[in-house]
């Protein structure tokens, strides 16, 4: 192993990040891996164990356990035998149906997400997105006939946004709006890392950083005691905005400039504001610090939606929880307990 390895997310929803790993304790083995088959992104882990077998043991949980989590919350594919969110989109609107336990988790902690972010988070609201999305994917894959959504047929699909109409009864799950549709892309990713993360730390996991596209969760400190080092990147491109030190704590970024496509010379990116239904104009990027990756992830895209001094009340009222934001301008302003995570 190098003694300095650089993990960057290069397909993350989010900002990229940059995680720096020293010296390691000498009784401590190693064991570092990459994956691309999970939540359409690129997944890295790195695991330190008594042997490098138990190291590798460990990483192929944790790859196995993602695995799970990404098919079941997957809103674009079915799997053979297995009822997940995609399943569900589809099929929920006539009938109650019996779905994961791990499922009924995921929108239970959506719901409660948003309660807290006023509704600015909602993982109902896949009748915009996936408008959004249909016309992002088709401006892409040809861009001098990118255009935008029309007004009204956003407005349209708004109609059908109601978290309210999810009706969650046992281990059932039924849609009481026929033109609802779930789109957990503001959650999903930072709560299956939480789950699977706690389930290693149960099994015996000390030390530990994984990165799901650019959603980073730590177990402990490096074998040697010392925090795991993240760099945030600046949305510039022009080397970071801030070097964190994290030890069992999580990072996530919502960012404006990794998914996007152009419309007569501007670009719109895929986080959209609910109540304009058009990508959320505050900032550039917002990084969220806090001991959970699920709530860190759904609160990246909270305070991406909402104006700088909005944000920083709320992050300044929560306790645990930290957050940098960039402006358009490349501007910084961080939360009063930020520089707890840096060294400063």
């Amino acid at each position: 192993m190098k003694r300095n390895i650089r993990f960057a997310a290069l397909l993350s929803a989010a900002l990229m990040f940059a995680v720096f790993i020293g010296g390691c304790a000498p009784m401590q083995k190693s064991c570092e891996r990459t994956w691309l088959d999970t939540f359409d992104t690129v997944t890295q882990v790195i695991i330190y164990a008594d042997s490098t077998e138990q190291a590798e043991l460990y990483a192929e949980r944790f790859h196995g356990l993602l695995s799970e989590y990404h098919r079941l919350y997957d809103i674009y594919n079915e799997y053979d035998g297995l009822v997940n969110l995609c399943t569900l989109n589809r099929t929920a609107k006539y009938a109650p149906v019996e779905v994961d336990p791990r499922i009924i988790e995921l929108i239970e902690f959506s719901r409660e997400l948003y309660e807290l972010t006023d509704g600015t988070v909602n993982v109902a609201f896949g009748s915009v997105l996936c408008i959004w999305h249909e016309y992002r994917t088709k401006g892409l894959e040809n861009a001098s006939a990118a255009e935008l959504p029309p007004t009204d047929k956003l407005k349209a699909a708004a109609e059908h946004t109601d978290i309210n109409d999810v009706i969650i009864d046992g281990n059932t799950v039924y849609f009481a709006d026929r033109e609802l549709l779930l789109d957990v892309g503001a959650v999903a990713k930072g709560f299956a890392l939480q789950k699977v993360v706690e389930t290693l730390k149960a099994e015996g996991v000390t030390s530990m950083l994984a990165n799901v596209g650019g959603n980073i969760c730590t177990i402990g400190s490096k074998p040697d005691g010392s925090a795991w080092r993240v760099a945030v990147e600046n949305p510039s491109g022009a080397g970071y905005s801030s070097h964190l030190a994290l030890s069992g704590a999580s990072v996530a970024t919502s960012g404006d400039y990794q998914r996007y496509y152009c419309v007569d010379g501007k670009n719109y990116h895929h986080i959209i504001d609910t109540q304009t239904l058009m990508p959320s104009k505050y900032h550039s990027s917002v990084s969220v610090i806090c001991r959970d990756a699920g709530l860190a992830d759904g609160l990246s895209t909270a305070l991406f939606n909402v104006p700088l001094s909005e944000g920083l009340d709320t992050v300044n009222s929560m306790d645990g929880v930290e957050a940098i934001f960039i402006a358009k301008d490349g501007s910084i302003s961080t939360s009063d307990g930020f520089s707890l995570y840096t060294g400063n």
